[in-house]
């Protein structure tokens, strides 16, 4: 069972995948041959790396719009996009593969990740690249996901996931016999062996030093990855991203770092331009992108399919890679998502048709509030009772599953009143949202690391974010001057 949503939008982390609709326009930014991705879904028509076997690319092409659909969709951003297609033009040249093609996609996703499919199909979400502070920490990222590639990694982590089910356990419990959850699919394809890894740590390293840049910066940007990873821990629940297929160890990042002094010198000097890279990713969206939806204290706002809805008191909301879900601390949840259903099937044939374990056919029934038509149904599992309903809106069918260990009137009521909040936006709505974005600042003689972590103060642990993003530490000195980063409404 896949969330699939409406034509030509997205919904970040899958919540509202992309439909499979317009091929994608690609743009080759270099005289190399690398294509960036900037609409739709479909690949360039020959993106293929020196020897790749035919089938690698029937692989990549497969599984492409795939990859886009669960992070949210693609992410245009014209400066970031010719940095990026700079960066990897010198690393193939540098992995000796000159007349390789790749499409490389940023992803619309504040997860920090990078991953490589067959085929030459390399993605970076652009919170991977609002997490870097130099071209070096970029480069050693693609330089690690280009080996992947070139060393035939991916075609061997796909044919291992061929014989591995991946499943979301929440949604087992209640999707009857369909209980595949495509985000996490996606995170088993995404992810390498221990070995392929450091292998891919090697030739990386080794491909971006000879490509002219800092060497040294894959471990410190492992470094990084691994305090915002623990920084996000702390914020919610649990990481999906790029540490979850690439562990940062602290093995693993010494590691890096002797390899790169091995193969350049213990002082390896390359290039790393903070400044160049800092300008192009300024301005870029940071967290959720509020035009995939927003959440705003117990309410979720989804701007371009201009609807919302309010949870009950006691419920705290957060995306998922799959679906917003709220949790309440005495063992409730709700999980939102979309589903495909033709406009010819009632409501209440679809929720009889067979994808919920344990409906009671007779609860189901048809109703309505605020103008929208609805279904809503019981159903009950060995461990769970479930509170269902589906809704129909502008053509799209969204669904609202309530789950707590037993039935009981105050349980039932939240769930109407959930039901009953789900509405069409007004500009009232739209008016609380805000963007969070990357802001570039330059250092003036006298500032201070805290003085600036200050400005960021408005945000919920926004003064040790600020240390994280800008790789530093309390009491490092500020270098007057130089850039830095700040995260900043708008």
């Amino acid at each position: 069972m896949s969330s699939i949503g409406p034509i030509g939008k997205s919904w970040r982390g899958g919540v509202l995948a992309v439909s499979l609709l317009a091929l994608t326009a690609c743009t080759t930014l270099t005289s190399s041959n690398i294509a960036v991705s900037q609409t739709g879904d479909n690949p360039a028509p020959a993106v293929v790396p020196a020897g790749t076997d035919p089938d690698d690319v029937v692989i990549g092409r497969r599984e492409h719009p795939r990859i886009i659909a669960a992070y949210g969709g693609v992410y245009e951003d014209r400066q970031a996009e010719i940095m990026v297609a700079r960066i990897v033009g010198r690393l193939l040249a540098a992995a000796n593969q000159p007349n390789a093609q790749f499409q490389v996609t940023i992803l619309d996703t504040s997860e920090v990740n990078a991953f490589a499919l067959p085929g030459g199909f390399v993605y970076v979400t652009r919170g991977l690249l609002a997490l870097a502070s130099d071209t070096s920490q970029l480069a050693a990222v693609l330089a690690h996901e280009i080996a992947h590639v070139t060393l035939r990694h991916a075609r061997a982590r796909t044919d291992r996931s061929r014989t591995n089910e991946i499943v979301d356990r929440v949604i087992t419990s209640v999707f009857g016999g369909s209980g595949g959850n495509s985000a996490r699919t996606q995170e088993a394809m995404a992810a390498f062996s221990q070995n392929q890894e450091l292998e891919a740590d090697r030739e990386g390293i080794e491909i971006a030093g000879k490509a002219g840049y800092d060497p040294q910066a894959a471990a410190r940007f492992l470094t990084v990855m691994s305090r915002f990873a623990a920084f996000s821990a702390g914020t919610s629940a649990g990481d999906d991203g790029f540490l979850s297929s690439h562990p940062s160890t602290p093995a693993r990042i010494q590691k890096a770092l002797d390899t790169a002094r091995t193969m350049f010198g213990q002082n390896g000097m390359g290039e790393t331009d903070r400044d160049g890279y800092l300008s192009a990713i300024s301005g870029m969206t940071f967290g959720e992108s509020p035009s995939q939806g927003s959440i705003v204290g117990r309410r979720f706002v989804h701007p371009a399919s201009k609807f919302t809805f309010t949870v009950p008191q006691g419920y705290t909301l957060q995306n998922s890679q799959s679906a917003v879900v709220g949790v309440a601390g005495d063992g409730e949840a709700v999980r939102f998502d979309s589903a495909d259903v033709q406009p010819e099937v009632a409501l209440t044939d679809y929720l009889k048709s067979g994808w919920i374990a344990g409906l009671k056919a007779d609860t189901v029934k048809s109703d309505s509030y605020n103008g929208i038509e609805m279904a809503t149904g019981l159903a009950q599992t060995d461990q769970w009772f479930f509170r269902v309903s589906v809704m129909r809106l502008d053509g799209q069918v969204y669904r609202f599953i309530f789950a707590a260990k037993s039935d009981s009137p105050r349980f039932a009521e939240g769930a109407n009143e959930t039901l009953r909040s789900f509405r069409r936006t007004t500009a009232a709505d739209l008016g609380g949202i805000r963007k969070l974005a990357v802001q570039i600042v330059t250092a003036r003689p006298g500032d201070t690391a805290e003085a600036l972590a200050r400005r960021m103060s408005g945000l919920t642990r926004g003064s040790e974010l600020f240390y994280i993003i800008n790789d530093l530490f309390p009491g490092d000195p500020l270098v007057a001057g130089q850039k830095y980063k700040l995260v900043a409404l708008q």
